[in-house]
């Protein structure tokens, strides 16, 4: 932080007030055109308080990081984990200590990622799985309970994109309606079911589910994609209101458009639809400009699995660029 004193001031601020225990706090000068100012570049000396009494150590503010990063011990399911969104937040899951299992249908992508992750020092193994098959899906839990034990941390992310099959409602295929709210919406809910009696068991479980910013708006061409992806914020909200006291936490994440293989198909279908040249649409598709990239909604996912969220249930997040400001 930036005060406008004298360094003498300041120092003596700082050795009565904010870091008692440090005899000289380290300061670096900061010019401004206004006035000259110091800031406290010393990172331990915020860290003492004259009021220790006052602070439990373990639920102090200054827990927060590790709060964060301290998954080590927990179990993590990443559906779709494959690449895109998936593959970013099981690596920074991983990064955090938790123990990753990677689910997707693709075995190459799956061996790519769990030797990402553990030549990085973590810890994954993967589950091969289509949650287009149902029974498939009901058996992922306990397959994905085998390298490291139950899953405490769930992260559904697989889905099926409008791009698949951009359409018209009055033109849709229903094979393609099934096909969509079978992986979109149906699957977490089995896989959620799946994972609740360890968690309540545990008094302790976090499940978060990927939706999308058409979660809250609707997209054209997207009928199936725009219900399911509604479809799993009353999910969501339904778990959370049963299992609140039981140390469960269930949220969403709803990205906008983020650059993966799914992503660049819907927007070179939008930019012909509407006549468009394709980087000019693309600039324009968020208020900030742009696309996300994955690893802007990983840390949201990652800051969700832990204890420093252990408050926060029943949510979901844009992170969007600023399309859907509420």
């Amino acid at each position: 932080s930036v005060c406008h004193l004298s360094s003498g001031e300041f120092q003596t601020w700082c050795q009565t007030v904010l870091c008692p225990q440090v005899a000289t706090p380290q300061l670096e000068k900061h010019e401004s055109p206004e006035c000259p100012a110091w800031r406290l570049v010393s990172p331990d000396c915020i860290r003492h308080t004259p009021y220790p009494e006052a602070i439990d150590a373990d639920d102090s503010l200054f827990s927060w990081e590790k709060d964060v990063t301290g998954l080590n011990g927990r179990v993590a399911l990443v559906t779709g984990g494959g690449r895109g969104i998936g593959q970013a937040i099981a690596t920074q899951l991983a990064a955090a200590g938790a123990q990753v299992v990677v689910a997707s249908r693709s075995r190459d992508e799956l061996a790519d990622i769990v030797r990402e992750i553990s030549a990085a020092g973590g810890i994954a193994a993967a589950v091969e799985c289509d949650l287009a098959d149902r029974t498939q899906t009901r058996t992922l839990v306990s397959q994905a309970g085998e390298p490291f034990g139950p899953i405490d941390i769930l992260v559904n992310n697989a889905g099926v994109g409008s791009s698949a099959d951009p359409r018209p409602l009055a033109d849709f295929r229903d094979e393609f309606w099934d096909l969509t709210i079978e992986v979109n919406l149906t699957a977490p809910y089995l896989l959620s079911k799946a994972v609740l009696p360890h968690m309540r068991e545990q008094k302790w479980g976090r499940i978060i589910t990927v939706a999308s910013i058409n979660s809250r708006i609707t997209a054209m061409h997207a009928g199936a994609y725009v219900a399911s992806k509604h479809g799993v914020l009353g999910l969501m909200r339904a778990l959370a209101s049963e299992h609140a006291a039981e140390g469960i936490t269930v949220n969403c994440i709803c990205p906008g458009p983020v650059q993966t293989r799914m992503n660049d198909v819907r927007v070179k279908y939008d930019a012909e639809r509407l006549g468009r040249d394709l980087e000019a649409h693309e600039r324009q598709l968020t208020p900030i400009g742009g696309r996300l990239v994955p690893n802007d909604i990983a840390p949201m996912a990652v800051y969700l699995a832990s204890d420093a969220a252990r408050m926060l249930t029943g949510q979901a997040y844009n992170i969007d660029g600023g399309i859907c400001m509420a």
